[in-house]
């Protein structure tokens, strides 16, 4: 038997999970989890024996941020990504969903790992995000709703 034939395949897990926004004054404000890491980042979690990926995006990121009013609006990206845990290598895809929800205040699942919830603009979430696919969601989600960094009302400032 060859190495590369003892080598284990990585392990499979699909997940799903959400960008959520709600409008703000100053344009859209986009909704990031903190885990037990300190990492900011989307809610997201594991799909459920025969639950469709946009049912199990809803679930999860009501579960893990106490919102109970979700409209899915569109598919984002779907993202995978590989990683270890407890030694085993895992093979993690994902399904983003964009959500909106017009609720303010959010319930961090602790039960769960989720130390925080935070309402961020999309310049701020940017920053805060901890990790590189994350943003490339963010800023796939920012171009669903039209790139807009400010209200659509408000008047363009020149420079100079």
């Amino acid at each position: 038997m060859t190495t590369r034939q003892r080598r284990r395949k990585p392990r499979e897990e699909t997940s799903a999970g959400g960008v959520v926004f709600r409008r703000g004054d100053d344009g859209p404000m986009f909704l990031l989890i903190r885990d037990s890491y300190r990492n900011w980042g989307f809610p997201k979690g594991h799909l459920e024996e025969g639950e469709d990926p946009d049912r199990a995006a809803l679930r999860e990121v009501s579960e893990e941020t106490g919102l109970v009013v979700l409209r899915l609006t569109s598919p984002i990206e779907t993202i995978d990504w590989h990683f270890r845990f407890r030694g085993r290598l895992i093979h993690k895809i994902c399904h983003f969903y964009l959500m909106e929800t017009p609720q303010r205040r959010t319930k961090p699942q602790r039960a769960e790992g989720i130390t925080a919830c935070r309402w961020a603009s999309y310049a701020q979430a940017s920053k805060l995000l901890s990790y590189e696919n994350a943003r490339v969601v963010l800023d796939r989600a920012h171009t669903l709703l039209g790139g807009t960094l400010a209200p659509a009302e408000a008047p363009a400032q020149a420079e100079g």
